[in-house]
């Protein structure tokens, strides 16, 4: 059954212990506020889909429009919004709190990010390439990635040849990752091994696609909906007003 992952943000990495007495290296993830702000149906979108925000933008560097939304919404101003694609029967009401014990520590998780900027590199390092004789014939290319070529037919570079460029800064997906541990009341959520992304890298978890399935989880999901929801309309109006005076003064 196809629910709501999370939206959250890289913190770093550390190691935690198992009853054994065995360091586990973790991956520390915050869910930085992480509130649901709108939904995508069938009728309206074309598609069924959880739309999460997390991270606390400033107003002045939020659209007109957008703090309209997030007014309706009755949820703060967020820095990164993403959508989850759900069943119409596992939608969460907007303006939820999303928990950490959305998962389950022994779960099979997948996780996405943009991954870490290497700049421009070379054959060897972008592709594992290698290299070139260090003895006889070669000289000050030993990194050099070769022949890229063929003969005068066709007579060119084929799209696609592995070759010196720009490496990382991309989308990756690492499937099948562990549930180390949680922690609902901070927030965290412990994945062992790594993750795509630098430290404040935004990093989306979701149910792993592949592997064995957990059979007791929260559906449709594990969140909390508050009595009294944050009505920042009034709020927002007056940042704005505030921020519009300034400028003009």
């Amino acid at each position: 059954m196809l629910r709501s992952g999370l939206l959250t943000k890289k913190i770093g990495m550390t190691q935690v212990y198992d009853e054994a007495g065995n360091h586990i290296p973790v991956t520390v993830l915050s869910l930085e506020g992480c509130q649901v702000v709108a939904h995508k149906t069938q009728d309206r979108d074309g598609y069924t889909a959880l739309q999460l925000g997390a991270g606390e933008a400033k107003v002045n560097r939020v659209s007109k429009a957008e703090r309209e939304r997030f007014a309706k919404a009755a949820v703060t101003p967020k820095k990164k919004l993403i959508e989850f694609r759900v069943e119409e029967d596992q939608l969460i009401e907007v303006g939820a709190d999303m928990l950490a014990d959305h998962f389950l520590p022994g779960q099979k998780v997948d996780a996405s990010g943009i991954t870490v900027g290497k700049g421009f590199a070379g054959a060897m390092k972008r592709h594992n390439f290698g290299g070139l004789r260090a003895t006889h014939g070669v000289s000050i290319s030993h990194r050099s990635h070769g022949s890229t070529g063929q003969c005068q037919d066709p007579g060119k570079v084929f799209k696609g040849k592995k070759m010196a460029g720009h490496m990382g800064a991309v989308r990756r997906t690492v499937q099948n990752l562990e549930i180390a541990r949680v922690d609902a009341a901070q927030g965290l959520v412990l994945i062992k091994g790594a993750t795509p992304g630098s430290k404040g890298a935004w990093i989306e978890i979701r149910d792993a696609v592949k592997g064995s399935k957990v059979s007791d989880l929260p559906f449709p999901g594990s969140f909390s909906v508050s009595k009294d929801p944050v009505k920042p309309t009034k709020a927002v109006d007056e940042t704005a007003e505030n921020v519009n005076s300034s400028e003009d003064a």
